[in-house]
């Protein structure tokens, strides 16, 4: 009989996680919090994309602080911020204004990038991030390979991704960005946060719809989605090289998006957790938390409406979102090129419909199932 995940949860978090630097992980009062959030819950078309984000930073700094200790270093979507002398690079600052609204922004995906503005502004965070991670993604095989590397069985399986590849970033040009990239890394470390990794999970229809058989509504699927990528991105980051020694103080701190509008979880932390003596420490429609683990190792859960206003949360809709609308390209390229004057599709419900209809008589004769297209829920 396998080992109950509570096990190998425990174990894990006792570890530092990976960073450029790994004595930086097993430096005293550091602790650890996960952002997660999700895009394309919605759609009948393409997939659904779950993204965990794991930071470092010191005991008692939360997700919450993340946007003012980095200020100066990187804006809150929505906001404008003056550029500080020390972190301005290139031309001087415009008349009068400072160089207003030029740090690269974080925020929910939908703040960023809506069809009309275009991926330009949601590729210049994310470009950001990657460089924290020392990673320079420039082709989309490259960027699905590190961030959600299951999908390869999805991408040889259909026609649509079997073949295709294109260059990164699609919209954003590096070589016209201003930004000093080793200014803004240093501006990280000075205020002693790490972007330490980033795991996705994307979802396709086929999938899908067998998760709808097991789980009693679409939330109850989403929720063990999202716990499984948690658990997992945890458990698979090693241990420090040269001890096996839990480090003494590694609180967590697990910031989710609320799912499905539901407010209580209890139930969902004890099938991943079962020999935990869980403490809820509030459960309404705002937020529903939840702490457990000994007293130098404790674990807490925030299940949060608009949980996208935290920085590790905000990044994790962002690459959500990216990876989604890097699906739909191949996607919408594939029936384009087999069904003339087709329009394409960002697969929610109605437009996802309209898209079904246009392409019933060329699917029958490429002999492709609905299954592998159309999510039931």
């Amino acid at each position: 009989m396998s080992r109950p995940v509570l096990g190998q949860f425990e174990i894990f978090l006792a570890f530092p996680l990976l960073a450029k630097s790994a004595g930086a992980w097993y430096a005293s009062g550091m602790g650890y919090v996960i952002g997660t959030d999700e895009a394309g819950y919605g759609p009948n078309l393409g997939p659904l994309v779950i993204t965990a984000t794991v930071w470092s930073m010191p005991d008692g700094v939360g997700g919450d602080d993340l946007f003012t200790r980095l200020r100066g270093v990187i804006r809150k979507g929505g906001e404008k911020v003056s550029l500080p002398t020390a972190l301005t690079p290139g031309p001087s600052p415009g008349k009068g204004e400072g160089r207003m609204n030029d740090l690269p922004a974080f925020a929910d995906s939908k703040v960023l990038y809506t069809p009309g503005k275009g991926l330009r502004q949601l590729e210049r965070g994310l470009w950001t991030a990657w460089e924290l991670l020392d990673w320079r993604p420039r082709r989309w095989r490259e960027l699905w390979q590190r961030l959600a590397p299951e999908t390869h069985r999805e991408f040889a399986q259909r026609p649509w991704y079997r073949d295709y590849d294109a260059e990164l970033p699609c919209e954003f040009s590096l070589a016209e960005d201003g930004r000093d990239p080793v200014a803004v890394c240093e501006g990280f470390r000075r205020a002693e946060v790490t972007l330490c990794n980033v795991h996705s999970r994307a979802v396709f229809p086929d999938e899908w719809n067998t998760l709808l058989e097991t789980h009693a509504s679409k939330g109850a699927a989403l929720s063990h989605l999202s716990l499984e990528l948690i658990t997992q991105a945890i458990q698979a980051l090693p241990p420090h090289p040269s001890s096996l020694i839990p480090h003494p103080s590694s609180h967590i701190s697990v910031l989710c998006d609320k799912h499905g509008g539901r407010n209580r979880y209890l139930p969902l932390l004890y099938h991943f957790f079962p020999e935990q003596m869980i403490e809820i420490l509030g459960e309404g429609r705002a937020e529903s938390v939840y702490r457990f683990g000994p007293a130098d190792r404790r674990i807490e859960f925030r299940f949060r409406a608009k949980a996208e206003a935290a920085l590790p949360a905000a990044l994790a809709s962002m690459v959500s979102k990216y990876l989604r609308e890097q699906a739909m390209r191949p996607f919408n390229k594939f029936w384009t090129l087999h069904v003339p004057d087709l329009a394409p599709t960002a697969g929610y419900p109605q437009d996802a419909r309209r898209f079904m209809q246009d392409i019933h008589v060329r699917k029958k004769e490429l002999q492709i199932e609905d299954r592998v297209l159309w999510r039931n829920k």
